[in-house]
């Protein structure tokens, strides 16, 4: 990931202009990936759009202004200490989750493929008709292997997997007051 967006960002018109924040998307095993970009003025993003056509690897760049914004994390969510941090480089998101897949089924197919799990969050709710997960390996370098999973198949769907951008925080048990 990485990667890419010191590709992409190198590639932008003027080297002092730098995104305010970068999603790419898709499939990493295929050409058909997609980021959303996000720069600190409107100047910088109409000098972005002139980038169409540019070689990024192999292929030529599409650009074109989005429909959407990026939507940000919300602040009490981020890492706020050392041992935050380090969660979140060993933490990966993932959605696109089947609603018939457990927590178990979650945590056997990334030890399977990438090494020791050592926390989970597998989150849904009656609206939405996926869930998310929040997958927390024992060592970076097994969610630097998840985040080659995007794609393959978790129960029915392709489950996407990105890295995470906060820790996997502890359920809380709530006492009820009378």
């Amino acid at each position: 990931m990485a990667v890419v967006e010191r590709s992409v960002e190198r590639e932008r018109v003027g080297e002092d202009r730098r995104p305010h924040d970068t999603r790419i998307c898709g499939d990493p095993h295929s050409v058909l990936r997609f980021a959303f970009i996000e720069f600190a003025d409107e100047e910088e993003a109409r000098a972005a759009l002139n980038l169409g056509g540019t070689m990024l690897g192999f292929y030529p760049v599409r650009v074109l202004p989005s429909k959407t914004a990026i939507l940000p994390v919300n602040p009490k969510f981020l890492p706020r200490t050392e041992d935050e941090k380090e969660m979140v480089i060993r933490t990966v998101y993932c959605t696109n989750i089947d609603k018939k897949v457990t927590q178990l089924d979650v945590k056997n197919f990334f030890e399977e493929l990438c090494g020791e799990v050592s926390r989970l969050r597998l989150l849904g709710d009656n609206i939405h008709s996926t869930r998310i997960a929040f997958v927390e390996f024992v060592h970076a370098e097994c969610a630097i292997m998840a985040l080659n999973c995007s794609g393959m198949v978790l129960g029915t769907l392709p489950v996407r997997v990105s890295p995470s951008k906060t820790p996997v925080k502890p359920r809380l048990n709530r006492v009820a007051s009378n």
